[in-house]
């Protein structure tokens, strides 16, 4: 569904992805880990058209997107859950769930998501005409999720999901991102919770200084000494 060849990406005179490839078939949860500062933020602004690449090619579905405004590339099918989550704090959470369908023109179908999604993400129905700004961590990310789902995505792109919430919570959305992936929706999740991308990924990348250093199934990485060294408990990495 993805495939992304050589990529490179900088911020002024930092590169921060140097010719990356990487994979993400239909149907599939790929995993992207790797420490903070790796690139793995900024691989993902590059998919989604907030950041335009400096070199190499990003093909969606058959079709190169690499300099794609944002909207178009939502338009195409490919949605991005953003790191911080960027709830619209002053609008309700019904309002955070139409933005999401601000492209689309089929109001019933508008209106069968936005069930879909009160009835996947309970507190949301609670919490319908709740500030988003007002509302706890972990709701924030599931509206967030629920937003980008109101798009009616091919491909999900997650940035950090878990990034700043309790244990207990993080399992919650990890899995809600099993179901959802069983429901039909490709996912790539960006994550430094690394076993818990693991475990859920059919597949994942190791991304080092803007490099993928290591490749292969979620089940290969997890057992994978040098992944359990430097992420999993071994040796502090730098």
């Amino acid at each position: 569904m993805l495939t992304i060849q050589n990529l490179s990406t900088s911020y002024g005179q930092i590169k921060a992805i140097k010719g990356i490839s990487l994979e993400v078939p239909a149907g599939k949860i790929v995993s992207l880990i790797g420490a903070n500062g790796a690139g793995k933020t900024t691989t993902m602004r590059t998919i989604a058209g907030q950041l335009s690449p400096q070199s190499g090619t990003i093909t969606f579905q058959g079709q190169r997107i690499e300099g794609w405004k944002p909207h178009k590339i939502v338009k195409a099918g490919l949605a991005l859950v953003p790191e911080g989550r960027a709830i619209l704090g002053k609008m309700t959470v019904q309002e955070n769930l139409e933005m999401g369908a601000f492209q689309r023109k089929d109001p019933a179908g508008i209106k069968e998501d936005m069930e879909k999604m009160m009835t996947w993400f309970p507190i949301l129905k609670e919490r319908r005409n709740q500030l988003g700004g007002t509302m706890s961590g972990g709701q924030q990310q599931m509206l967030a999720i629920a937003r980008a789902l109101m798009s009616r995505p091919k491909l999900l792109l997650l940035d950090e999901p878990s990034m700043g919430l309790a244990p207990l919570v993080v399992s919650d959305i990890f899995k809600v991102i099993t179901q959802i992936n069983r429901e039909g929706t490709t996912v790539l999740i960006v994550e430094q919770n690394v076993k818990q991308a693991l475990k859920i990924a059919d597949y994942g990348y190791v991304l080092e200084a803007g490099k993928i250093v290591l490749e292969g199934t979620g089940e290969s990485l997890l057992n994978d000494e040098r992944v359990k060294e430097a992420y999993l408990g071994g040796r502090k990495h730098a």
